[in-house]
């Protein structure tokens, strides 16, 4: 892929169906309101820009399911199932989906020893069946995404590289040509030494796309090409585990890092900054989040929320300069 910047391109985001806290305030409803044609829109003006991947966040939040559950009682939305929506446009749009089995239960996820009690096991797998029998039979289909994301320090901890390892196991089970992909964060923190290697080695994922933690400013935009740069040096040592990275395309709107306080567009200079930090390293650039903060204004989805109107305007112009052949006719043209 030629780079006229030398800067790669978004290819894929997470996306959300629905999310209890205020972080997707801005978005949020509309996403519950959306309509089956309006989902489509979603992943087609996504598509449009050349986005190729979409990373579901959850299936399930603060006790509410997205799809229908035996297990949960599923959140009322416009669309009989949205979930299959987003799968139908995203078969339409040749989108590639990562799905998830988490979050039945929140508050797990701050409990490590109660993630492995057997019930728990037993009912995570039990939506991971569900989730695999409704939509894993879709061309979209990729594979999954685990979302109990860890923080390195400077290593993986022992209970994430059980928990990946025995649910990619369930999972491989059920669709054995999935791809795996986690998004752990403490990026700066990692080092290249073999003890990482190793652990990079037993870890059963395809890709492991790293957050660089600007967003939630944990670190600047040097600290995080330094951090990529070192995960690079560990993971040409482990080609099989693909190296993407998590870039966040939001700050917030009052106190940062707390689940009260919206996620608002950053400044299309510091994404661009972000952007250029990661691409000497990465093979792909997944963002959190493009869905709700980047909204074309002429879409039947627009959220109506101007900053992401602003946003996206601003990434097409960026686009056009830089990856024109990212993106299709229709947005070719200023509008």
């Amino acid at each position: 892929m030629a780079e006229k910047s030398g800067i790669k391109p978004i290819t894929g985001s997470w996306f959300s169906i629905y999310w209890y806290d205020r972080r997707h305030y801005y978005w949020n409803d509309a996403c519950l309101r959306y309509t089956d044609g309006q989902w489509d829109a979603v992943i087609k003006d996504m598509a449009d820009l050349g986005l190729e991947y979409l990373v579901l966040c959850d299936v399930a939040s603060h006790g509410k399911s997205v799809y229908d559950s035996k297990v949960l009682p599923k959140i009322e939305t416009a669309s009989r199932d949205p979930l299959e929506a987003v799968m139908t446009a995203c078969d339409r749009y040749g989108m590639k989906v990562f799905l998830t089995n988490d979050y039945f239960n929140d508050k797990l996820y701050f409990k490590t020893w109660e993630m492995f009690e057997p019930e728990n096991v037993k009912t995570r797998y039990q939506i991971l069946r569900e989730v695999a029998e409704k939509y894993s039979g879709h061309p979209s289909f990729y594979g999954w995404y685990w979302a109990w994301e860890p923080f390195i320090n400077p290593y993986f901890p022992d209970y994430f590289m059980r928990y990946v390892n025995e649910t990619t196991r369930e999972a491989k089970r059920l669709t054995p040509a999935a791809k795996i992909l986690v998004a752990p964060y403490g990026t700066k923190t990692a080092v290249a030494d073999a003890t990482f290697v190793k652990q990079l080695e037993n870890l059963e994922v395809d890709f492991v796309a790293y957050q660089d933690c600007v967003g939630c400013r944990v670190m600047n935009t040097e600290q995080s090409r330094r951090a990529f740069e070192t995960l690079r040096k560990v993971h040409d040592k482990v080609p099989q585990r693909r190296l993407w990275a998590d870039v966040e395309t939001f700050t917030w709107e009052g106190i940062p890092n707390l689940a009260a306080t919206p996620l608002i567009p950053a400044k299309m200079d510091r994404l661009e900054k972000q952007l250029a930090a990661v691409s000497p390293y990465v093979d792909r650039i997944l963002v959190f989040i493009f869905e709700g903060l980047f909204s074309r204004p002429e879409s039947p989805a627009y959220t109506g929320y101007a900053p992401a109107g602003r946003y996206y305007r601003e990434y097409v112009d960026w686009l056009t300069r830089n990856h024109p052949e990212m993106i299709r006719p229709r947005d070719r043209k200023a509008e």
